[in-house]
């Protein structure tokens, strides 16, 4: 049940005294001084190895064994990609339906402040942790394969869109589902046709989003023995073939550039369509 806060009454405030030059130090300075401290306390990681290197000479050295790619392993690359994306897909279609039942119990407005404590500490605990963790620990149960990628992105991607969900909920207004329950509707109609249509657009930006986002994490849990194309470049970084590996990287760039347009134009064209879509009465 949902209470509503009285307002509070504005009194006249006194006149303020002047402050004086360190009472001055407003939450920005202070805020930048402590980065400046911790640049400085952090400084001491960039000092090198304390070899006599060559960088530069090592860096024209490593990026010349990238050129030129070598295309032969265009097709296996594109196999992988295809299974890369078969793992995001999954995975998010997975994490969508169980965000979206972990985030009513995470919203203020739609459960009680235990249950909503609870389901954000799950929530805070599974975003802790990141998806190359995640995929690290679905390889120790199920093995290196594409499951262990789809579980690792799945509990990865129920961190975020859980706690994206539950904003998105608590920024609808309670009003409209409020008349329908007032008028005889049920709790699941005043929701699909009080909170749903408000909070819509947002959980399919969100879910569109996350897909684009757990394509390109994907293409990195591979290395851990997830499956997709991240596989292939951690067998190729382990021989020392940059030119197979330069030609995987740019399989890579092309697909997500071109998912990543075409998701950013379907996400514009849901939430216009919602947008601007007739309510019903």
């Amino acid at each position: 049940m949902i209470k509503s806060k009285p307002l509070a009454s504005k009194s006249p405030s006194p006149d303020l005294p002047a402050l004086r030059w360190f009472e001055r130090l407003n939450l920005v300075n202070v805020t930048f001084l402590i980065f400046i401290l911790a640049v400085v306390f952090s400084s001491t990681v960039i000092r090198g190895s304390g070899r006599d290197l060559n960088y530069l000479a090592n860096l024209y050295q490593f990026v010349s064994n990238f050129f030129p790619p070598d295309l032969t392993v265009m097709g296996d690359s594109l196999a992988s990609l295809v299974e890369t994306v078969k793992i995001a897909v999954m995975a998010t279609l997975f994490a969508i339906v169980i965000s979206f039942l972990l985030s009513l119990g995470a919203s203020q407005n739609l459960a009680s402040r235990p249950l909503v404590l609870v389901f954000r500490m799950l929530l805070n605990l599974v975003r802790t942790l990141p998806s190359l963790i995640w995929a690290l620990i679905a390889v120790a149960i199920v093995g290196p394969n594409p499951l262990a990628g789809v579980i690792g992105l799945t509990f990865y991607s129920i961190g975020y869109l859980g706690k994206f969900f539950s904003e998105a909920f608590e920024s609808c207004d309670l009003e409209v589902a409020r008349s329908l329950q007032i008028m005889g509707a049920n709790s699941f109609q005043a929701f699909q046709y009080g909170l749903w249509p408000q909070a819509k657009p947002l959980i399919w930006s969100y879910s569109i989003w996350m897909l684009e986002y757990n394509i390109r994490s994907a293409s990195i849990i591979g290395y851990v023995g997830a499956g997709g194309i991240g596989t292939q470049l951690q067998i190729y970084q382990e021989f020392g073939q940059w030119d197979k590996f330069a030609t995987v990287l740019i399989c890579i760039l092309v697909v997500v550039t071109l998912l990543d347009l075409l998701g950013e134009r379907i996400r514009r064209s849901v939430t216009k369509k919602i947008a601007f879509s007739p309510s019903r009465d």
